[in-house]
C-alpha cells in the first residue's frame, strides 16, 4: 500500500433508528471519497427505513418520520454505496457497527454485500492508540483538536469532522500499511469507556466486575485491557503469597 499522503480513503456514517442492527434500520447515509488533500467526491441521502424513528433517536439526529417520506429505501442505495467503496479503505468513528447496519439491510433485501471484503480503520481505535483525547467521542476529539464544528449531528456533518479527526490521527504514520499493522494488536486503554465504572482507572475496578467484563461481547480492546489488569492482579497475589511465610499454614 501507498504513501498515508497519496491514498485514497472513504468515510462513511450512518444515522439509524437506534443501536441495534438487527433490529433498528437505516436513515440516513453519507460518504466522503478523500484524500490528505481534499475531499474528491460525496454523497449523502436520507432513507425511508419502512418503520417508525423513536423519539429517543430523533431527539439525537433530529431525523423526523416526515423527512424521510418518500426517500429512496435502502436497497436502492445499497448498490451504489458498494461502488462507491470500490476497493478503497473505508474510515469510520466505530465503522463497524455502520458496515454491520449495511450488512443487515443487505441480509434483509436479499443483496450482496460481504464485510471481510472491506479494509477498514476505526478512528475510535485510533484514538485509543493516541490517548492525548480526555475521552474518544467524536465531538470531544473533534474540540480537542480545534476543528471547526459542522452544525447538526447528521450524517455528514460527522462524515466532515471524522475526516478532520482522522488526519490528526494518522499523523504518526508514513505508510498505510504501518498503520493497519498497529491496528491488528489490541490497545491498552487508560480508562474504563463504558458501564458503570466509566472514567475509572482498571486498577480502581473491583476484581469481580473485571471478571464479569472479562467474557463479555466486548471489543479487543476493552477485553485486552480488562485481562491485563486481572493478570497483574494474579501475579500480585502469587508474589504476596510467596512473600508470607505462613499463606500455607
Amino acid at each position: 500500500m501507498s504513501s498515508i499522503n497519496k491514498e485514497i480513503f472513504v468515510c462513511l456514517d450512518c444515522e439509524t433508528t437506534g443501536l441495534d442492527a438487527h433490529s433498528d434500520r437505516i436513515i440516513e447515509v453519507a460518504v466522503s471519497k478523500f484524500n490528505f488533500s481534499g475531499i474528491v467526491d460525496s454523497y449523502e441521502s436520507l432513507i425511508d427505513p419502512e418503520v417508525k424513528i423513536p423519539e429517543a433517536s430523533q431527539a439525537i439526529h433530529h431525523i423526523t418520520e416526515e423527512m424521510v417520506q418518500g426517500k429512496p429505501k435502502i436497497e436502492t442505495i445499497l448498490p451504489m454505496l458498494i461502488k462507491f467503496f470500490n476497493n478503497h479503505i473505508i474510515v469510520g468513528h466505530g465503522i463497524q457497527l455502520d458496515l454491520a447496519f449495511l450488512a443487515q439491510s443487505a441480509i434483509r433485501k436479499q443483496l450482496p454485500f460481504h464485510l471481510s471484503q472491506y479494509t477498514t480503520i476505526d478512528t475510535l481505535r485510533l484514538a485509543r492508540l493516541y490517548g492525548e483525547s480526555p475521552t474518544n467521542s467524536l465531538e470531544k476529539l473533534r474540540e480537542h483538536f480545534n476543528i471547526k464544528p459542522e452544525g447538526a449531528h447528521r450524517a455528514m456533518s460527522d462524515v466532515t469532522v471524522n475526516i478532520e479527526v482522522f488526519k490528526h490521527l494518522a499523523q504518526p504514520f508514513t505508510h498505510v500499511k504501518e498503520l493497519l499493522e498497529r491496528l491488528k494488536n489490541p490497545i491498552l486503554l487508560k480508562t474504563m469507556p463504558l458501564g458503570k465504572y466509566k472514567g475509572r482507572t482498571f486498577k480502581e475496578i473491583p476484581t469481580e466486575y473485571l471478571s464479569w467484563a472479562a467474557h463479555a461481547d466486548f471489543d479487543q480492546d476493552l477485553l485486552f485491557s480488562v485481562k491485563t489488569e486481572l493478570k497483574k492482579r494474579k501475579k500480585r497475589d502469587r508474589f504476596v503469597d510467596m512473600s508470607n511465610p505462613f499463606s500455607q499454614l
